[in-house]
Formats: structure tokens, C-alpha cells, sequence
């Protein structure tokens, strides 16, 4: 093992799997950062294949283990679960091995486990000088159905065995503020604990990032459809430009290449981008995932919602639930959604109209304001709670018909 960096710690990363997916995303984002901080990293799977990985995986100043790939994924398609636990716990057991074997050795300040928590109090056991840190991106117990009575049976011990381990932890981290609401709804027992984890947003991709960081981001979210009316955005971010020379747009949304309308109207929408010379302050995101719409919601300024007579509308909701102002259409549901002066704006769909309200929300204490009103409006009018009592009471009243 290489010896500690100087002022920096010795960290160990301990993943089940280390594929493409977004949970892979964070954890090469977090070991990539750990090493430019000057920490000395090391990342542990049971599964690596480096021509089907993220680049930094080779390239990011860290070095990967790989243990516990003998021991099966699955049993004839079933016990998924099961056999990641044990994966993960013979590379909780390499690791350890690695710090006793003899030989130039260092135990490792800090471990962190990604998404299977059975390996702390292994980690505590064994290394007890090492901290453990627990990244949950989402209770697991929460992320399977339980059908039957053998699968409520298989899943029950497992379940007791993911918060009693998770407790362990000397410290948790989730994805989001809703993630650590789900935490404390789901393990009960840790939330009697007083046990509240903090709050850790995965990374941006850097060339997005980098985007970001250069002007006020406005964000766009539809469906590539011409009813959408997107191009409103291109025409309001290009008359605001004239007054804010910094300001940008992400364009995001569902695209399905084998819609022709799908993939007409995103050409449409590059050639007016480029028509109106906003190449350069416009980054079009057709098919984004969750954590991109996630962490897009939590950078922008505001939000643009453009269809006209659109029946409710939903994304105006996230984007408040997110704390962010909306600029939308006064027509159609958010007319009803969106309280205008207060928690956003309703305009004409115009150009001029939308840029007005956009200037507006320049003004970054406006805007701060505005979404801290929206995030409580949304949270009191439109909330899960709020739908299901209003919906009980609707039930009630049949009843007394």
C-alpha cells in the first residue's frame, strides 16, 4: 500500500458493482475529488471491468480492488439482494486482510460504503481506528416488491438487517433532502435516535458544470413536442440577453429518437438556437435522467414552462418543490399552480413578456425569495398529505350521499 498523503487521509471506497450507472457516477465523482483534495484513495468492488467503466476509473489517481467476484450475483435469477450483501461483505474482509497482511501497511482513516450498509459494522469490527462513512441513495428495503409470503419472508431479516447496519455508521449521507424525509420515514428506529444524516448532491458532469458556472442558468423542461412551445424560451433568452449578457438556458427533456416528431422538433429547436446566435448559452438535454433533473433543478435560477392551455402541468410543481421560481403561460393549469408576483410569474406567451419576468428574477434575492414562497406553497396546497386528505375527503362524501 502506498503510504498516507502528506495532510491528506487514506480513504477506501467499497461499491458492489463499479458499471456505467449513475450510482457509479457519484462514486467516481467522490474518489476523483477525494484525490485532487490530495487524500490517498483506494476503491474496492466485486465487480470491475475497465472497458466498461468511467474513464476516471483509470485515470483518476485511484486504484482498484476487486474481491468476492467468485461469489454468485444471483440464484437462478432470484436473491439479488442476498448475494450483493455477501459480495459486499468478502470485500469488507479483502480490505481488512490488506491492512494486516505483513508488508508495508497503513489502516485506512476513512471508509466509505455506497449503498449496501451490512459492511459497517464489519468495517467497525475489524479496523476499529477507521471511521465509516454511509452514502444511501435510497432505502433498499423500499426498491422491492413483496408479493408473496416466501418474498416477505426472504426480505424480512434482510430489512432488519439494513437499518441495524445503517445505524452503525459513524456518518450518513443521502442524495437530497427528499431522500433524508424517505430515511427518516422508513427507519423509524434511527429517526428515534435523533439520527438525521446530511445532505450530499451528487456532481454535476463537469462540461455541464462548467456551463453552468458561466452566467445565470434559466432551465426548460418538456417534452420535445411542437405543442411544447419551446422555441418561446430560445426567443425570451435571446431578448434577455440584450439587457443580461450572461444569461443561459438548459433545454431538458423526454426524446424518443423513434418519434419523428420527437426528433424534427429538436433539429428545429438547434436551428433557431443557432439562427438567433445562442449556440454558445444554450445546452439542449433531450432524454435526461433523474439525477440530472435533480441536480439541473437545484443550480438553475428559474424555471420556464411554455405550453399554452396545458391541462395541469406538473413540472411548474417540481420546480417549486425544488425552491425555484416558475415563468409560465397564463393560461391552463398554471394559472391555478402558479400564484403569479409571489412564487413565479404568469406572462402572455411572448417573447418580451417571459424576458420581463426573467429580468426579474436577476435579481438573486428575488429569486431566493420567491422559491423559499413557492417550495412552502407547494408543500401546503400540493403535497402527497395535502392530496390524500383532499381526496379522502371526496370519498367521505359518497358516502353520505
Amino acid at each position: 500500500m502506498a503510504p498516507k498523503a502528506k495532510n491528506g487521509l487514506r480513504v477506501a471506497f467499497i461499491h458492489p458493482d463499479l458499471g456505467i450507472g449513475g450510482a457509479e457516477r457519484l462514486v467516481v465523482d467522490a474518489a476523483t475529488e477525494l484525490v485532487r483534495c490530495g487524500n490517498h484513495v483506494d476503491m474496492y468492488t466485486a465487480y470491475y471491468d475497465p472497458k466498461r467503466c468511467f474513464e476516471e476509473t483509470k485515470t483518476g489517481g485511484f486504484a482498484v480492488f476487486t474481491a468476492g467476484s467468485w461469489f454468485p450475483r444471483h440464484v437462478y435469477g432470484r436473491m439479488l439482494a442476498l448475494c450483493a450483501y455477501v459480495r459486499c461483505v468478502l470485500v469488507a474482509l479483502h480490505i481488512a486482510w490488506r491492512c494486516y497482511k505483513p508488508g508495508p501497511k497503513a489502516a485506512y482513516d476513512v471508509v466509505i460504503a455506497d449503498q449496501v450498509a451490512v459492511v459497517v459494522p464489519i468495517v467497525k469490527l475489524l479496523m476499529p481506528s477507521t471511521k465509516v462513512l454511509f452514502y444511501c441513495h435510497f432505502p433498499d428495503l423500499l426498491l422491492t416488491k413483496r408479493e408473496s409470503f416466501l418474498k416477505k419472508l426472504y426480505r424480512a431479516p434482510l430489512d432488519y438487517l439494513e437499518e441495524a447496519t445503517t445505524g452503525a455508521a459513524d456518518l450518513i449521507l443521502v442524495n437530497s433532502k427528499y431522500t433524508r424525509s424517505v430515511f427518516a420515514q422508513t427507519f423509524r428506529r434511527l429517526a428515534a435516535r435523533a439520527m438525521q444524516p446530511g445532505v450530499l448532491y451528487p456532481a454535476l458532469e463537469p462540461e455541464l458544470a462548467q456551463f453552468i458556472d458561466g452566467g445565470t442558468t434559466f432551465l426548460s423542461i418538456n417534452r420535445f413536442e411542437r405543442k411544447k412551445g419551446i422555441r418561446l424560451a430560445l426567443e425570451a433568452l435571446c431578448e434577455l440577453r440584450e439587457r443580461q449578457g450572461t444569461t443561459r438556458l438548459v433545454v431538458a427533456g423526454g426524446y424518443d429518437p423513434r418519434l419523428p416528431e420527437n426528433v424534427e422538433y429538436l433539429k428545429e429547436l438547434r436551428e433557431a438556437a443557432r439562427q438567433m446566435g445562442l449556440l454558445e448559452v444554450v445546452r439542449f438535454m433531450p432524454s435526461f435522467t433523474d439525477r440530472q433533473r435533480t441536480l439541473l433543478l437545484a443550480a438553475c435560477r428559474a424555471v420556464l414552462y411554455t405550453p399554452q392551455h396545458e391541462h395541469f402541468g406538473i413540472v411548474p410543481l417540481e420546480a417549486m418543490a425544488a425552491g425555484r421560481p416558475v415563468v409560465a403561460c397564463d393560461s391552463g393549469g398554471p394559472t391555478e399552480s402558479v400564484t403569479h408576483g409571489a412564487v413565479g410569474f404568469l406572462c402572455a406567451p411572448a417573447a418580451a413578456a417571459f424576458a420581463s419576468a426573467m429580468a426579474e428574477l436577476m435579481d438573486a434575492e428575488t429569486a431566493v425569495g420567491m422559491g423559499r414562497r413557492a417550495r412552502a406553497h407547494v408543500e401546503g396546497k400540493f403535497s402527497r398529505r395535502a392530496f390524500g386528505e383532499a381526496l379522502d375527503g371526496y370519498v367521505r362524501q359518497l358516502r353520505q350521499v
